[in-house]
């Protein structure tokens, strides 16, 4: 009986899921430019080029590099805002409605507007002049040197309202009576933030920062929409880099390997949180 309830969710899991996962990994064995019959098997040769094309490495790094950022910056700010918002702040309500805003948007629609304000002379640029700094005005989405740390800046305008709204989860689970009591035994807000408020929100940061990981691993449209992945490659990704050659050049069999690197780098991350966080978080929130 619990099988056939469970037997409509397999089926759909299998077809959209499973069936696409190891027909990738039988087209990234094949020289195939996905109209032809798969005659032309190479083995692994598709992922020593994959290794070997220094392009790859380069959008390996720039997924590097946005996890990192994300990690040191975008999760910060966000705890930092989500503790904000938990004050008695006048309109906090409406704070937290327009934080989250940008997460609600397409990535399609943050791609073009963003596009636009970044453009020469445009709103971004205006903003800068506005307030006297005319002079740090440059070619934000052109300049091999900044376009991926332009990029990174809409990346977080999109999505740290999301994290925001896990962190305001985490807080509101954490019983008031122990910030009171700490406050009592006379530690400060700061003392009271690290010894007992961050402890306690290091489950739902976790969490945060796995989601944060993967996205990061795996980000396409929001790049493909505003940059394509350049200047020069300079904003290139994994997803970017597969879609590439996939699509604009015909390799299928090419990208398909580059699809299952993307699946398991993905999949380590997610084996990886699973046994040493996820285990030992919940672990520890059980009770006997």
């Amino acid at each position: 009986m619990i099988f056939a309830f469970l037997l409509p969710a397999l089926a759909l899991y299998s077809l959209f899921v499973l069936y696409p996962i190891t027909q990738s990994i039988r087209y990234s064995g094949y020289d195939w430019n996905g109209l032809e019959p798969l005659t032309d098997w190479v083995g692994l040769q598709n992922f020593r080029d994959a290794f070997a094309d220094p392009l790859f490495i380069e959008a390996i790094t720039h997924n590097g590099i946005i996890i990192g950022l994300s990690l040191l910056l975008q999760i910060p700010f966000a705890v930092a805002l989500a503790v904000l918002l938990t004050r008695n702040l006048k309109g906090r309500g409406v704070f937290r409605t327009m934080y989250f805003a940008p997460f609600i948007l397409s990535e399609v629609v943050t791609g073009v507007v963003w596009r636009q304000i970044y453009r020469p002379d445009g709103l971004f640029d205006q903003v800068l002049a506005g307030v006297g700094a005319g002079d740090l005005s440059r070619e934000w989405l052109a300049d091999p040197k900044i376009a991926l740390y332009s990029l990174f800046f809409v990346i977080s305008w999109k999505y740290f309202g999301f994290h925001m709204v896990l962190i305001l989860a985490g807080l509101q689970l954490i019983p008031t009576e122990l910030e009171e009591a700490s406050a009592i035994d006379g530690a400060s807000f700061w003392k009271g933030f690290r010894y007992v408020t961050l402890p306690l929100l290091g489950p739902t940061i976790r969490v945060s920062m796995f989601l944060s990981i993967i996205g990061a691993l795996q980000l396409f449209d929001l790049v493909w929409v505003t940059t394509k992945g350049g200047p020069v490659n300079s904003t290139a990704t994994m997803a970017t880099y597969l879609v590439d050659w996939g699509f604009r050049r015909g390799q299928f069999g090419f990208a398909s390997a580059v699809s299952v690197i993307v699946f398991g780098l993905s999949l380590i991350v997610a084996l990886l949180y699973q046994r040493f966080v996820l285990r030992r978080d919940l672990e520890g929130a059980l009770t006997t």
